[in-house]
């Protein structure tokens, strides 16, 4: 989508199972905390909790994770976001996400990550993405016109998706203004959706196209950044 990058295969990947639980329950809490409890109300968490049972997190730390999210529980939930901005080798712009509850160990590590090898390099970029909000979705009635349905849910614009969508359903990615997200999620659940994901995303504005060994590079890199526990979300500028 040349927004957030998404590591192919990432449930097979390298990255144990249960360091991508952790990076799932840690969105939940987030979301919880940020929006409430219930899921109804709370776009971020719906999506969360969705992925989460994709994955085959269990039920009862999905429902914990929930309630220390929203501090039903007496603990406190004190990770920060913090954003990191760079290039992947030939030059793809790359904006990294992390959730951390120390700064001060958290930034010298993805910076060394950049470092590795000379291959990256950090640097301004965020002017080089937009920032919006996105909402994957799929529904059973795969008759209906996406286009349509983007005006009436108050989207800007969609496209099909394809990938891990149940045979026989249409996909939809739908992206929005931030401060139209939650609107645009609540109006696709309650016209029958299913919503995978509704979270802000950096969309580039000038896609880099990358073939062959460079491609292999570029993939290398964004999976080594992927793969550190304090990292949530890595756009890449990849065509």
């Amino acid at each position: 989508m040349g927004a957030q990058w998404k590591q192919k295969g990432r449930e097979e990947s390298a990255l144990k199972r249960g360091q991508l639980f952790g990076k799932l329950v840690k969105e939940i809490q987030v979301a919880a905390k940020l929006g409430g409890p219930d899921p109804d109300l709370n776009a971020r968490l719906y999506a969360a909790i969705e992925s989460a049972k994709k994955q085959s997190v269990p039920r009862d730390t999905i429902e914990r994770a929930v309630k220390k999210g929203a501090g039903l529980t007496g603990e406190a939930v004190q990770y920060e976001s913090v954003m990191y901005e760079g290039f992947a080798p030939h030059k793809v712009p790359v904006i990294v996400e992390c959730l951390t509850d120390n700064r001060n160990r958290t930034a010298p590590e993805i910076r060394k990550l950049f470092q590795a090898g000379h291959l990256g390099s950090p640097g301004s970029v965020a002017w080089m993405f937009e920032h919006v909000g996105v909402v994957e979705a799929h529904h059973a009635d795969a008759t209906l016109d996406l286009e349509t349905v983007a005006i009436e849910a108050g989207a800007q614009s969609v496209t099909a998706l394809t990938e891990e969508i149940p045979a026989g359903h249409l996909g939809g990615r739908f992206q929005c203004d931030r401060t139209d997200l939650d609107g645009v999620s609540k109006y696709l659940k309650q016209a029958g959706w299913i919503v995978t994901t509704a979270e802000m995303s950096y969309v580039v504005k000038n896609p880099v196209e990358v073939t062959g060994p460079q491609q292999e590079e570029v993939t290398a890199f964004l999976n080594a950044i992927d793969e550190h526990d304090d990292v949530h979300r890595v756009y890449a500028g990849l065509k």
